[in-house]
């Protein structure tokens, strides 16, 4: 795990500038076994959202440039992907852009008991997370967070 970890921010730091450069933002990043065969997904993103062109444009991009710096010396599939509705928040930016909305935390120890919390982002500041939660407030640290994703709510 130590050896895919190594891996991963290996391809964090070679594709998140060729992102940035070419407009679009690395969300996140998955490099796991899937039925049998190396998967590396990259999930990326932009302000107007991202298109199938855009992940094709972006596959070719990165692909070649995976393949000249041998990061993974085996075979394995490469993803590119949007983030989805329920988008993970990993970043300050990340949080700050929906305060206000609905999210879902996961932490990495309980906080006042729990490790979970969904409820409404009231801010993000001094390496905090505060939020309305089953009515109460709640600051959670946000270097215990395990896990973060909006959670996207339809209107009627």
């Amino acid at each position: 795990m130590n050896r895919n970890r190594t891996i991963v921010e290996r391809i964090m730091d070679l594709t998140e500038p060729i992102l940035e450069d070419m407009g679009f933002e690395l969300v996140d990043l998955d490099y796991l076994m899937e039925r049998g065969r190396w998967v590396l997904r990259l999930y990326i993103d932009t302000e107007k959202g991202v298109t199938l062109d855009d992940c094709a444009r972006v596959s070719r991009e990165l692909g070649d440039v995976m393949d000249v710096h041998d990061v993974i010396a085996h075979k394995y599939v490469l993803e590119i992907s949007s983030p989805g509705l329920d988008r993970p928040l990993r970043k300050e930016k990340d949080f700050i852009r929906v305060i206000g909305k609905k999210i879902k935390v996961r932490m990495v120890a309980p906080v006042q008991g729990r490790r979970n919390f969904t409820g409404y982002l009231i801010d993000c500041q001094q390496g905090n997370l505060l939020m309305e939660s089953n009515g109460e407030k709640v600051a959670l640290p946000r270097s215990e967070v395990d896990k973060a994703n909006l959670v996207y709510e339809f209107e009627a």
